[in-house]
């Protein structure tokens, strides 16, 4: 089970996925994943020569899992830019609390594990670039709120869709997953949507 194959690599993302949502961030060293998934520290690193390379890779390999594309699909084949932020928003604010787990862990290890915040960081400009797309696609709409600059409003969307405030709506608050993704809706509609532009 050491060559470098698709099933090895598998078990290693599984592995790290596994103890990033049981230890929220505890124990996720190269040798913990390669204990979980069964093969030897040295065939982990012939497939992830870092932790850093493992971790981000683990996120990405997420996403695949659970469908992140076709998730986003509506909100990049909708027609205009205010159909592309209400997309974008239901589809992030249904996400979160799937991926809840291993966010919290990244977030916890980050301050004082690099690899962790190289992680966390793949995984949240992923998150920005998402955000840019739907500014400008209401900026192209020509119906963007005065006021905010494409860069400005996307420095607002990206950190109002945080999972730091998520966590504190949610769970902190107590909004349903439902009410979050309403309210946030309503909010960042009103914020970037100049209703009086639209024709």
């Amino acid at each position: 089970m050491s060559s470098k194959s698709p099933e090895t690599r598998n078990r290693i993302l599984n592995a790290a996925w596994k103890l990033l949502e049981a230890n929220q961030g505890d124990g996720v060293r190269m040798i913990d994943i390669a204990k979980e998934s069964g093969i030897s520290r040295q065939a982990v690193y012939l497939h992830f020569s870092t932790r850093a390379e493992l971790l981000i890779a683990t996120t990405r390999y997420i996403d695949e899992v659970k469908g992140v594309d076709a998730r986003l699909k509506l909100s990049r084949t909708v027609t205009s830019g205010a159909e592309r932020l209400e997309a974008f928003i239901d589809a992030w604010g249904n996400y979160i609390p799937e991926i809840y787990a291993v966010s919290k862990a990244l977030m916890t290890m980050k301050e004082t594990d690099k690899a962790a915040a190289l992680a966390w960081n793949d995984r949240m400009q992923a998150l920005r670039e998402g955000c840019k797309a739907a500014i400008l696609a209401i900026e192209n709409d020509g119906v963007l709120s005065s006021g905010h600059t494409p860069e400005q409003a996307t420095d607002v969307l990206w950190t109002m869709l945080s999972v730091r405030n998520w966590e504190q709506l949610t769970i902190e608050c107590g909004w349903s997953k439902t009410q979050y993704v309403t309210r946030m809706k309503a909010l960042l509609m009103s914020t970037f949507v100049d209703v009086k532009k639209e024709k």
